[in-house]
């Protein structure tokens, strides 16, 4: 498997903090780099932006080809002109996340501390971060381009907890928050899925403690596991089932042999551990191709962020005060077959905004997609955001 380029390399739309920041952890970066992108134009109000928030692997770039890949935005069915976040009528910014790899400060930045020499990168030595300190840089980008109060916030999966997270810690400054598959906490089997990623990633031989860029390597092999074994949670068993069944790669392989004959005493013809099924096939392109976007070293910040993500934590255990003092208007958003973040959880967060007396609505769309169904054609999902969108506009005085 061959690495992209340095996603460093690229130049990417930034804004650079010279003061940086400080993390929950307490650590302090001493500068803060936020890299994203804009679609439509803001109003002279500057009352019609929405931030849209990506979730565990993706980037800013959400509406337009991606500078490494050139495959489309992550999110060009939602954002654009016309579309349920419609670019004619707001003003939509996307921020890479904080510990991220295209362009924000993360792990792949130089490190500029009092123990860095201006040329070395952070590694694994840069210092973990939280949901919470992903939203407190995006507030810094946002005050920076003169936006007082967010039209909305809206992000799915870590997105959505993102999405959460702003609404609790600036209630005055989101008018509206969809947070869509998503959750108020990390649960216990998704700690476990992620940690199973990063064993991965450790188990390469090429992971070389965390070092692996001063030799040039990249722990392919152990990141491409990781990002299979995700993938299988984000698909639901009837998306496996339509999409592949147990069809297997061409006539040849299909049913001839047992897997014994298949391998053959001399090696000839498939060996029983080559990809004979097309889910294999399939989980092992999604593998090879996120490795030539994507850093290990941000991989592992960025799911340690959401194992920590749990905002009653910070409230004795009551995500109701968490929301207290909230004036945002929600929608939030769940998939029926979505067993990542199940719908059960959605609920929860509208149970407790109901307690705290937000003004709050909760759909559940019928899908046999998975967690992925908020990124694909899902016209269920699409007409609800655009709904919920457009009453919002209303109630803002929005033209």
């Amino acid at each position: 498997m061959e690495p992209a380029p340095n996603p460093l390399a690229i130049a990417h739309q930034h804004v650079r903090f010279a003061d940086g920041t400080v993390l929950d952890c307490g650590v302090r970066l001493p500068s803060l780099e936020v890299a994203y992108r804009t679609y439509g134009t803001l109003n002279g109000e500057r009352t019609n932006a929405i931030l849209v928030c990506h979730a565990l692997t993706g980037d800013q770039y959400v509406a337009e080809p991606h500078p490494l890949t050139g495959r489309p935005g992550w999110w060009e069915a939602v954002v654009g002109p016309g579309r349920p976040i419609d670019t004619d009528r707001f003003f939509v910014i996307c921020a890479n996340v904080l510990g991220g790899c295209m362009g924000s400060t993360g792990p792949r930045s130089v490190r500029d501390d009092d123990r860095g020499d201006g040329t070395a990168l952070w590694g694994t030595a840069f210092p973990p971060v939280t949901i919470g300190d992903m939203v407190r840089a995006q507030q810094r980008l946002i005050t920076h381009l003169g936006i007082h109060r967010l039209f909305a916030v809206v992000g799915g999966s870590m997105g959505g907890m993102q999405a959460l997270q702003w609404a609790a810690s600036y209630p005055d400054r989101v008018f509206a928050a969809v947070p869509v598959a998503a959750a108020a906490y990390h649960s216990a089997q998704n700690i476990a899925f992620h940690e199973v990623g990063r064993q991965a990633i450790f188990a390469d031989p090429d992971w070389q403690g965390g070092r692996y860029w001063q030799t040039g390597r990249v722990p392919a092999r152990g990141l491409a596991v990781a990002r299979m074994a995700a993938h299988i949670t984000y698909l639901s068993e009837q998306a496996l089932t339509r999409k592949f069944g147990r069809r297997q790669r061409g006539a040849e392989t299909a049913g001839a042999q047992s897997p014994g004959e298949a391998s053959g005493e001399e090696g000839a013809g498939l060996g029983m551990f080559d990809e004979i099924f097309e889910v294999e096939s399939y989980l092992r392109h999604q593998g090879s191709t996120f490795v030539r976007r994507f850093d290990a070293n941000s991989y592992l910040t960025i799911t340690r962020a959401m194992d920590y993500f749990d905002l009653a934590q910070d409230h004795d255990g009551d995500l109701a005060s968490a929301f207290r003092n909230a004036r945002t208007r929600f929608c939030l958003v769940s998939f029926s077959s979505d067993w990542l973040f199940p719908t059960a959880e959605s609920r929860a967060v509208a149970r407790a905004l109901n307690r705290a007396g937000a003004n709050v609505s909760f759909v559940e769309i019928e899908s046999d997609k998975g967690h992925d169904a908020f990124l694909l054609d899902e016209p269920g999902f699409h007409r609800t955001l655009a709904g919920f969108l457009a009453g919002c506009a209303e109630h803002a005085g929005l033209a």
